[in-house]
């Protein structure tokens, strides 16, 4: 471990980490936690390894499981199509995407926040729609209409930040309770998790880490990403709760095992490159490994968990690249422990 320690530290600084590095494996407590740098910087109040951070779209393995749960009550079913609970919203939404095409990313929706465009600028200001309006899923509806088809349904894997938020409202309208309730209730309660919710980014409790547009100035993300996350990302969590959710996701604890196994199998091969992708998870290339990843104006992350050996490491900054060069090592560092 100490290999590990000094690789992280050493990377850490060099780079002006912050944010906090985790590693577990079992139940034994971590084998390694450690902050760096400031959750705010105005007061120089410091990270902690309990530091509550934004992990952009590492939320979406959480709107899956929400969306999944549904299913498994009946609820909705993988070929229920979202211009069923639309109605008349959304008219550019072509009539056959369903459920599964936009867990896999493979709707062909156009989206609101397109990450294949090239050179896209996460410093920018990005939304349509006033910041303090996107409080709810209802309140999107506006911000994702507009938007052509890009491809016909199935054709392909686009990775689609749109195509999460219409999964939320899919799931509230047809769950007949908000998003966010969904969501702690059907996935956080039962995963055990207590540090772990959607957090407004105007109302910074005692343990947030706000979110830096740089690694040196005191200008937050505030008013660049939606008030509260939703569907397609921006809930806060601590690293010690990944850890919980992980071992509760690969117990059957939110959705039952066969569920986990579907969600968790290749549903797509990246042709750009070696990535894979489940339902809500993006998966290793050459191993079990699972993982949950983000970024934004603010925000980088990834967490990683092997199931075959129970051991799950997470990398979560409070800057927009920060986390990147810790993220790209980890894998190394750990198996040279």
């Amino acid at each position: 471990m100490t290999g590990l320690a000094e690789s992280v530290r050493r990377v850490a600084s060099e780079s002006g980490f912050s944010g906090v590095v985790r590693v577990d494996t079992g139940d034994a407590g971590p084998e390694f936690a450690e902050a760096f740098g400031f959750a705010h910087r105005g007061f120089r109040i410091r990270n902690g390894i309990d530091t509550q951070f934004a992990i952009a779209s590492g939320g979406k393995g959480f709107t899956a499981l929400a969306i999944v749960s549904l299913i498994v009550d009946g609820v909705l079913s993988l070929d229920t199509t979202a211009r069923s609970l639309l109605g008349e919203d959304l008219p550019l939404v072509a009539d056959d995407v369903t459920v599964e095409h936009l867990l896999g990313h493979r709707s062909g929706i156009g989206d609101y926040l397109d990450e294949e465009v090239e050179d896209m600028d996460l410093s920018a200001y990005v939304l349509r729609s006033p910041v303090q309006d996107l409080a709810t899923t209802e309140a999107f509806v506006a911000e994702l209409d507009g938007f052509p088809t890009k491809f016909t349904a199935g054709d392909r894997f686009s990775y689609s930040n749109g195509g999460y938020v219409l999964l939320a409202l899919i799931a509230e309208r047809a769950g007949g309770i908000p998003y966010h309730n969904l969501v702690e209730s059907r996935v956080l309660d039962p995963a055990g998790v207590t540090d772990t919710g959607f957090l407004r980014s105007d109302e910074p409790s005692g343990r947030m880490a706000l979110g830096y547009v740089d690694g040196e100035s005191l200008r937050t993300n505030v008013l660049h990403l939606p008030v509260r996350g939703n569907g397609d990302g921006g809930i806060y969590t601590t690293a010690a709760d990944l850890h919980v959710f992980w071992r509760a996701l690969f117990d059957g604890r939110i959705v039952p095992t066969e569920w986990v196994i579907e969600m968790t199998r290749p549903h797509s091969v990246i042709p750009a490159g070696s990535d894979r992708y489940g339902l809500g998870f993006w998966l290793a290339e050459d191993s079990p490994n699972t993982i949950l990843i983000g970024g934004d104006t603010g925000v980088s992350f990834c967490s990683n968990h092997d199931p075959t050996t129970g051991t799950t490491w997470t990398v979560a900054g409070n800057t927009t690249e920060g986390a990147w060069p810790l993220i790209r090592m980890m894998p190394e560092a750990l198996e040279a422990r």
